[in-house]
């Protein structure tokens, strides 16, 4: 999976909505053919979103872009993928899951439609929405179910299925979403999932609590956040970004470290803390990871 920083979910029947996106800077686009879209517009989404990845690709857009499908219950799920598995696509997002064997039935019908559609095969990657008391209680499982899983991505919405499911009241502090964030990211990890996401801020009225939303998230290891809305694409990129503070100091950590190493020695004391070996694999990490956005 690439890094992103911010991914908007863009409704799949709107596809000029798209090119705004990425007009205002976003990493990724999901876009949308599960809630956002009227039930008696199903099909004309699949047509425009299959009509905005070819365009997208067409015309050189890099950005990241995956499908939010509707779910196995509704039996829309086979034409969703029928329509959308097409080359240029980087992915599907996949909602409600209860477990595993969600993900099995996932993957046989893309592999059906990634050589029905002529795409590379294996090419297209899985965004495991956690957005249920079960895919969360399965999350571990869910994580190495395929080699397509990408990431999970840890919902954690106000009054939508998640709170539904668990039944947590919402607070913009977030404490009775930490376990289960939580939970998500060390999944990941152990997983080998390197990028996992968060989401989604709704109160389009508090750009404090949505930055400090992504501050908290970002601490806490998720390297990126699902959006809803435009306004959210600079707060997400500035802050899922390495500051210009951790590289002077991380850069400056490794410059000290090969000078005390050349000397002859495995520690050295910089900025007043004590770095060895395992620091300086920190630094070139984040070092590393920044790069990923020096063009922005």
């Amino acid at each position: 999976m690439r890094p992103v920083r911010s991914l908007l979910f863009v409704p799949g029947h709107r596809g000029t909505w798209v090119e705004k996106a990425i007009a205002k800077g976003v990493d990724g686009v999901i876009l949308d053919l599960e809630d956002s879209v009227p039930h008696d517009l199903k099909a004309e989404a699949r047509a425009e979103v299959a009509r905005s990845i070819t365009r997208l690709r067409e015309n050189g857009a890099e950005i990241a872009v995956y499908v939010r499908l509707n779910p196995l219950d509704t039996g829309l799920t086979g034409d969703d993928i029928a329509a959308v598995a097409l080359p240029g696509l980087d992915g599907f997002s996949l909602p409600k899951l209860s477990g595993r064997d969600d993900i099995v039935r996932y993957e046989a019908l893309v592999t059906h439609f990634e050589a029905k559609n002529g795409v590379e095969s294996g090419r297209i990657e899985f965004l495991a929405n956690l957005e249920t008391a079960e895919s969360y209680a399965a999350c571990e499982e869910i994580a190495k179910a395929s080699p397509r899983i990408a990431t999970l991505f840890a919902g954690t919405a106000r009054d939508a299925d998640v709170s539904r499911s668990i039944g947590f009241t919402f607070t913009p502090g977030g404490d009775e979403t930490l376990y289960l964030r939580s939970r998500a990211v060390l999944a990941c990890r152990a997983a080998g999932l390197e990028f996992p996401l968060v989401g989604v801020w709704q109160d389009l009225a508090d750009p404090e609590g949505a930055r400090n939303f992504s501050v908290r998230n970002r601490e806490l290891g998720f390297r990126g956040q699902v959006l809803i809305h435009p306004a959210h694409i600079d707060v997400a990129n500035e802050v899922f970004s390495p500051s210009k503070f951790e590289v002077d100091f991380y850069t400056g950590m490794i410059e000290a470290f090969d000078k005390a190493e050349a000397q002859g020695a495995a520690a050295v004391v910089y900025e007043g803390m004590h770095v060895d070996y395992a620091h300086i694999k920190t630094a070139r990490e984040v070092l590393a990871y920044a790069r990923n956005f020096d063009k922005n």
